[in-house]
């Protein structure tokens, strides 16, 4: 006689330590759904999980990581429309609480009310089957490809980035780095018409494929240096230790930066003279709030969006240790990670 279904997951316990285990399938309680997840992809945050480089503030152990993703809703909790049911879905991250004064005013990824996020302090997606509050789930297409829906949560990062920048036709554009971000980024902002996306990075392989995604010139961050005060937009997307202060240089004067990239302590600052004297406008972006993800989501579906070309490897959950190593090893020909469940 058969027991209940059974579900694995991967537990990160501390750093540097994970096994997998096998659980009863979740239930999903009042207002949650229960989604089968189809993949999930693994980027420099989870690495940073993993590494127990994550700032403490962000991180709950044990946890299981996993906050890109997709997959198939299962099941619904109480109170929620039982229509979800087999709908091919995404879902935000951020556990925002709906009540505060940011939350109030649209910006849900700064929520005040505390820090919760899928896959950091909320059980992740690198598992069989993931919980979330039904109000965070963004269902697609019946025919939606799956397997590049699970990088709609950086398309998302990237889609607030744009929308910040508030790209012209016209305009002469650059991003600044050719990662996961920096070629969505082209990606969208190709969308704006542009009169000139350039993407800069120092990996040529990189670039290649910028141009490939919609860019019109490639260029190293060297030979970027005679562009400097051309472009009147910048989205920069590396968070390398140069790259904001580099990105403030190639903007012309009362041009618009957008920094996207997540930087660490010992950054190089950005002039106060040069920002002064170029009256630049420079916003910065965390995270993705609803509006972004709905933005995300419709030009994915319109097909303005395509992440498939980025994913260059994919395992299965038993091979997590194989799969995480390859995130951040410095292989240019590594592009996005995917485990699947």
């Amino acid at each position: 006689m058969s027991g209940p279904p059974r579900s694995r997951a991967l537990v990160v316990d501390r750093p540097g330590t994970h096994r997998l285990v096998e659980r009863d399938v979740p239930e999903p309680g009042p207002g949650e759904v229960l989604v089968r997840v189809a993949a999930a992809g693994i980027c420099m945050s989870d690495r940073e999980v993993y590494d127990g480089h994550r700032d403490a503030a962000y991180v709950r152990y044990p946890v299981i990581p996993g906050h890109e993703w997709s997959g198939t809703v299962e099941a619904v909790g109480a109170g929620v429309d039982p229509g979800l049911t087999g709908r091919k879905a995404v879902a935000e991250g951020f556990r925002a609480c709906g009540r505060c004064e940011r939350c109030r005013c649209g910006e849900t990824s700064l929520c005040t009310g505390g820090y919760a996020e899928t896959g950091f302090t909320e059980p992740g997606a690198f598992a069989d089957h993931v919980v979330v509050p039904a109000r965070l789930l963004h269902p697609l297409h019946d025919d939606a490809d799956l397997r590049a829906a699970a990088l709609l949560e950086p398309s998302a990062v990237i889609a607030a980035a744009v929308r910040t920048g508030r790209p012209h036709p016209g305009e002469r554009v650059a991003v600044v780095g050719a990662g996961t971000l920096g070629l969505l980024a082209v990606q969208l902002l190709a969308a704006s018409s542009p009169a000139e996306l350039t993407v800069i990075d120092p990996r040529a392989a990189r670039g290649e494929q910028a141009l490939r995604f919609g860019a019109g010139e490639a260029l190293s961050p060297e030979e970027a240096e005679a562009l400097r005060g051309r472009f009147d937009l910048v989205v920069e997307t590396a968070g390398a230790p140069s790259t904001a202060a580099a990105s403030c240089l190639l903007a012309r004067r009362g041009g618009r930066v957008v920094l996207t990239g997540m930087f660490t302590p010992g950054a190089v600052g950005i002039d106060p003279v040069h920002l002064s004297l170029s009256q630049l406008e420079i916003r910065s972006v965390f995270g993705a709030p609803s509006s972004a993800w709905c933005e995300a989501v419709r030009a994915f579906g319109l097909g303005l969006l395509d992440p498939a070309p980025l994913i260059t490897h994919e395992f299965p959950l038993e091979r997590f240790a194989d799969a995480v190593a390859l995130v951040g090893g410095g292989d240019a020909k590594t592009g996005k990670v995917l485990l699947r469940p």
